[in-house]
């Protein structure tokens, strides 16, 4: 399941919840009738559905069937909107959804290697690799002057990060 947004918080008093995006395409995942999927406390899929949606500063502003009250939105607050991983819409060429990047193995530009992404961390306007070295995670921001090269069908990055960079961030796990 790939992550497509998150509940910020409510929005009123008739149920309705605002949005954090997590999808580049909000206009066509975020639609009247579109199921969403959300992991309930003990683990199981809870299927959401959109029964109304309008846009406020690029952020929905979603009613799920349902969910017709100001509790039954707060009790929505901060969870994951997830969709199956084959809804997704084929990328171009040289695109990727942050998920591919999951698994990739990450060297420097001389060829010596760094470590495997773990995770990616941040939002759509500055996102970061979590990267699981020998001393612990790095974090190297996802930006083209840092990540030289992505080979997502490779499962490679490679990285040319400033000095100092992989060594200020490390957190020791």
């Amino acid at each position: 399941m790939a992550v497509v947004g998150r509940v910020a918080r409510p929005h009123g008093i008739r149920g309705q919840v605002v949005l954090n995006l997590d999808t580049d395409f909000p206009h066509e995942r975020f639609q009247p009738g579109a199921a969403l999927f959300r992991k309930k406390l003990a683990g199981e899929l809870e299927r959401l559905v959109i029964s109304s949606v309008r846009f406020h500063n690029e952020r929905p502003i979603v009613a799920f069937e349902g969910v017709d009250d100001m509790n039954g939105a707060i009790a929505l607050a901060g969870t994951e909107l997830r969709v199956p991983i084959e809804w997704l819409p084929a990328l171009p060429p040289e695109m990727f959804y942050r998920h591919d990047l999951v698994g990739c193995t990450v060297n420097l530009t001389n060829g010596s290697h760094v470590g495997m992404v773990t995770e990616v961390e941040g939002n759509l306007g500055g996102s970061r690799l979590v990267v699981a070295t020998g001393g612990g995670e790095v974090l190297v921001p996802l930006a083209a002057e840092i990540c030289r090269s992505i080979d997502v069908a490779g499962k490679r990055i490679v990285i040319d990060p400033p000095e100092g960079l992989l060594e200020l961030n490390e957190k020791r796990t």
